[in-house]
């Protein structure tokens, strides 16, 4: 019995040693691992923000583009416009201004029938 307690005390000194040595081998690599795990991921965020910055200056381009396109179709869009109106004015305008006066006559003329009664 004192063998065996012997024995299983070995069996489990050695694999305490064997868990002991793997803790400590497992420390020494992991600095080397764990250098090479962050190099490895400050690589890949540096590659993801190149991207990022790459896609940004695409769609800023695009945007840049579109806002060039609108505002020069609403510029053309309200200068139309402002013609048309202009031109609309321009052709009625004696007919206006001659509606006015005459109005303006009548009102006169009733206004005197008015005072005069």
């Amino acid at each position: 019995m004192s063998r065996k307690g012997n024995n299983t005390a070995g069996i489990l000194a050695g694999l305490l040693a064997g868990a002991a040595a793997g803790v400590i081998l497992g420390m020494l690599y992991a600095p080397e691992e764990g250098k090479e795990t962050r190099k490895k991921i400050k690589t890949k965020a540096n590659d993801l923000k190149d991207q990022a910055k790459n896609k940004y200056g695409e769609v800023s381009e695009k945007v840049k583009d579109q806002y060039g396109n609108i505002s020069s179709t609403f510029k053309e869009t309200a200068s139309s416009v402002a013609h048309t109106v202009k031109d609309g004015y321009d052709k009625y305008k004696d007919q206006i201004v001659s509606k006015t006066a005459d109005l303006a006559k009548d009102v006169e003329a009733e206004l005197n029938d008015l005072k005069n009664k």
